[in-house]
């Protein structure tokens, strides 16, 4: 075990000297979110990268036009056995053949987390955590450093807009990280700021219960380095003590840091912050939400304490374009909103119901939803049913089950038989196309909403073919 860590030690410090040049990498998932910025960071420094993915995703499609080799087989034929480094996702079955032959072969295997932990513990880096919210604001916070020249690495779990990818990489050793609880993954990191936006009990097949998730994130408070900053929601549990700590909300006076003299639009917000002792003033966020508006605070918390300049702040955060699949405009017409995001907690489901019937009240809301894992779906069953009773109209789609197997008895029917709206209709993918057609020609669509973290997000451009034509 102390060959293989110092192994991986001195590999990563040859990276990221540039002394690794033309030496392989391989991944077991590379199509995950987090798998492809750690494989993006690997070839930006000249290294050749292959992998495997269970399923051709548009991401793993736009890896391969960027020259990483990607199978989408379990063969151990197809492998790359000359890569110097391997890394998996937790995610990946224990049976899988690939993982297997690695690991029975003694092969340099890591966790993705274990490597990001090793590239980032090297800069001085910022980490995000949070059930939800993690994913906006690590990519405002990295966004507003690259727009205001202050710079920075950003390994981030969303694809952002302005850029069209989820890493950049920078002279400045800053490092902008998302912070993932999935498997007490960010347990690995070590941040001089580190930011918590919420810490709604998930992952209960990993935690086991919801104390365990909630010592977890007090565990991650704790990784800060000694004289760094600790930036947390208002509200969240009082066992997260730091030395130096701001706390932040999307209104709330009692934070440290605030909005007030808020506006909202046409779909966007216009506000000031107070920013401990600080205000910047004439802040606009063209983003829907007011879950956003208080990633926005925390963002511009970061920067602050970076010393960014308010006028570059308020530059930065006025042209962040979003992040694709967070209450993402697709349709945006007087007569009609299409909005696309990836909620698929409770807590999720219920900010982007709430922001949107915030900003476009005079619209019925329409929304599809897909379940995604049935450990979820069982364990937030009735959360979601009265969540979803927010909706005017309901469809819901077949849970995805991602990693896991069936569970007899779990299914999006049950969702349904807990809800008390008479319109909630259970249906397939293949149906969801044509009802809504059937409907926009009736007249009942002005706002439609998709929802989920599997593969809904593929419906997204027959819908919007059905809503423009």
């Amino acid at each position: 075990m102390t060959d293989q860590k110092n192994h991986i030690n001195t590999f990563i410090k040859e990276v990221s000297l540039g002394e690794a040049k033309d030496k392989r990498v391989y991944f077991l998932g590379i199509g995950g979110i987090g798998m492809s910025a750690i494989a993006r960071y690997f070839k930006s420094r000249g290294l050749i990268v292959n992998g495997y993915d269970k399923t051709e995703t548009a991401l793993t499609l736009k890896l391969i036009e960027e020259g990483f080799g990607i199978h989408y087989t379990d063969d151990v034929n197809l492998m790359d056995k000359e890569a110097s480094l391997f890394i998996y996702t937790p995610a990946i079955p224990k049976n899988h053949s690939e993982f297997n032959y690695l690991i029975d072969n003694g092969f340099p295997v890591y966790k993705r987390s274990e490597v990001l932990g090793m590239i980032i513990n090297l800069s001085y880096n910022v980490c995000v955590a949070g059930t939800h919210g993690k994913t906006t604001t690590s990519s405002m916070i990295a966004h507003v450093l690259r727009d205001s020249d202050f710079g920075c690495n950003a390994f981030l779990g969303g694809i952002t807009s302005n850029y069209n990818t989820n890493f950049w990489t920078s002279e400045k050793n800053v490092c902008v990280a998302e912070a993932d609880e999935y498997d007490r993954s960010f347990l690995k990191l070590t941040p001089d700021v580190a930011v918590i936006t919420s810490i709604d009990p998930d992952h209960l097949d990993i935690y086991e219960n919801e104390q365990n998730f909630i010592d977890a994130f007090v565990s991650f408070s704790q990784k800060v380095k000694p004289g760094g900053l600790l930036i947390i929601k208002m509200g969240l549990d009082k066992s997260h003590e730091s030395e130096n700590k701001l706390t932040y909300s999307v209104d709330d006076n009692k934070s440290d840091c605030f909005a007030f003299n808020t506006m909202h639009k046409n779909g966007s917000y216009y506000f000031d912050a107070q920013i401990k002792n600080q205000v910047v003033k004439g802040l606009s966020l063209h983003m829907g939400g007011m879950h956003n508006l208080e990633n926005a605070i925390a963002a511009i918390a970061v920067a602050k304490h970076l010393n960014i300049s308010d006028e570059k702040i308020v530059h930065a955060i006025a042209n962040f374009k979003g992040v694709k699949r967070r209450f993402e405009y697709i349709v945006q017409t007087p007569a009609l909103v299409m909005i696309d995001d990836y909620a698929h907690h409770p807590q999720e489901l219920s900010a982007l119901i709430q922001g949107a019937k915030g900003l476009f009240a005079d619209k019925k809301c329409t929304l599809i939803f897909q379940p995604h894992l049935y450990s979820r779906t069982r364990d937030f069953a009735t959360g979601f049913a009265s969540v979803l009773n927010m909706a005017d109209e309901v469809f819901l789609l077949p849970i995805y089950p991602a990693r896991e197997l069936p569970i007899e008895g779990v299914n999006s029917e049950m969702i349904a038989a807990l809800m008390n709206n008479p319109k909630v209709k259970c249906c397939s993918k293949t149906e969801i196309v044509e009802i809504i057609k059937q409907k926009l020609e009736a007249g009942e669509i002005e706002m439609l909403i998709t929802a989920g973290a599997g593969d809904i997000d593929t419906l997204v451009e027959p819908l919007k073919n059905t809503l423009i034509k």
